[in-house]
């Protein structure tokens, strides 16, 4: 079976976050660019529980070719959103969107900017791009919308949607999508207790951003693998 690592590599992050409760539904997809060109590429089928999901059950598309069976086996939207990417933005190796509980409340806030509130929050200063122009489900030209305002970031604000990230590896997408919703749970946390908030210069988070890169995503990622070895190695089958 060709790609076996990647797909357990997806396969782990699709069982991890449903752990979290990041997982909606059948919802929302991850995909991996497994071609020098980014176009052939790994992703989730329609339909599968993310905590059950298995390595083999990773499909394999070609972004330049819309697949027969969307529907039964693809779904429309993720292929429209993910394909669209892969085709449009080469450095998007690896794409995360989902739509958790605290990232997708600051979706829904007429000012969804995360501001450089915490030290989590402050890994992602202007590293964000927004699509504030929602058009509806993620079909038809929608995906090559939302795959034109991502730029030159790796995080993508998704207004009343979502979020999506993109990355160089699994690992890495994984670790920003995980330290984006913290943030996010952090900052509608605070804003709730009613009471004046505290930001940082722009100086100290632009600092501490790039002293945050990539700082711990392999050691995160590979010690979710250490726990989901032990307590659910089926996802390797």
């Amino acid at each position: 079976m060709g790609h076996l690592d990647e797909k357990r590599q997806l396969a782990a992050a699709f069982r991890w976050f449903a752990r979290l409760d990041m997982n909606e539904g059948v919802a929302n997809h991850f995909s991996l660019a497994v071609s020098d060109d980014g176009q052939k590429f790994l992703m989730n089928p329609v339909g599968k529980y993310w905590s059950k999901i298995k390595s083999s059950d990773i499909l394999e598309l070609d972004a330049r070719n819309e697949p027969e069976n969307i529907g039964p086996v693809v779904d429309e939207t993720a292929w429209c959103i993910h394909g669209a990417i892969h085709r449009k933005v080469p450095n998007a190796r690896c794409v995360m969107h989902l739509h958790p509980r605290y990232s997708t409340a600051l979706s829904c806030l007429k000012d969804p900017k995360l501001p450089a509130l915490n030290q989590e929050s402050m890994m992602f200063f202007n590293r964000v791009s927004y699509d504030l122009e929602f058009g509806g489900l993620g079909v038809g030209d929608e995906g090559e919308r939302i795959a034109s305002k991502i730029g030159n970031n790796s995080i993508l604000m998704m207004g009343q949607h979502g979020i999506l990230v993109i990355g160089s590896s699994v690992a890495e997408t994984f670790d920003k999508m995980y330290y984006f919703e913290r943030a996010a749970r952090i900052y509608i946390t605070a804003l709730q207790t009613g009471k004046e908030l505290i930001f940082s210069s722009d100086e100290i988070a632009e600092k501490t951003a790039q002293q945050s890169e990539n700082y711990f995503s392999d050691l995160h990622f590979n010690a979710v693998l250490d726990v989901l070895n032990e307590e659910e190695p089926e996802y390797l089958n």
